[in-house]
């Protein structure tokens, strides 16, 4: 099964790190949770999630997708590290999936992983996008090996689309969401 690398910054939206990441895992993939300094992370509502390790010791390793979670300030302790962008670069010039919801396509955006491509954010977020990159207005959006999706109400399907862009059949996906593999 594949292996989905989530990245977090302080900041971060818990409900955006944790929903995917638990769906992921239903599904049966290997979720790593790398914290960019720390291995505890406090979320923008001062939940405190202890990551499976630091961001530096998982760079150099496999993973067929990456996912950054929005939130402010995260989104932009994200887009402010370049570690990420040079990982989320590198996984993208590969061909892997790179997603990110809410705030955080901007770290796309940064990376130049947007360009041509059609996707989704939290409104208002666009002032923090690269000149010529327009999201959309749907709730999440896979075009090719990038997912996005808006925001919290998104994480399902959001979740989903990184799954199916991941090889998982539809079905299975909404039956994970719907507790039936508990």
């Amino acid at each position: 099964m594949s292996n989905i690398l989530v990245i977090l910054a302080p900041g971060f939206e818990e409900i955006e790190a944790v929903a995917p990441a638990d769906i992921w895992k239903r599904l049966g993939f290997k979720v790593t949770i790398a914290g960019l300094d720390d291995m505890q992370v406090t979320g923008a509502h001062g939940i405190v999630i202890e990551t499976d390790a630091l961001l530096d010791e998982v760079m150099d390793l496999d993973f067929d997708a990456v996912f950054l979670p929005g939130g402010m300030p995260g989104s932009t302790n994200l887009r402010d590290d370049e570690r990420v962008c040079s990982l989320v670069k590198t996984m993208a010039d590969s061909g892997k999936i790179t997603s990110a919801i809410c705030a955080a396509p901007m770290v796309l955006s940064k990376c130049g992983v947007l360009k041509n491509r059609r996707f989704t954010m939290y409104p208002g977020m666009s002032d923090f996008l690269a000149d010529g990159d327009t999201p959309c207005a749907d709730s999440a959006v896979a075009d090719g090996s990038v997912v996005t999706g808006k925001g919290p109400g998104a994480v399902f399907d959001f979740a989903a689309k990184v799954a199916q862009q991941l090889g998982v059949d539809s079905k299975a996906c909404y039956s994970a969401m719907m507790w039936e593999h508990c």
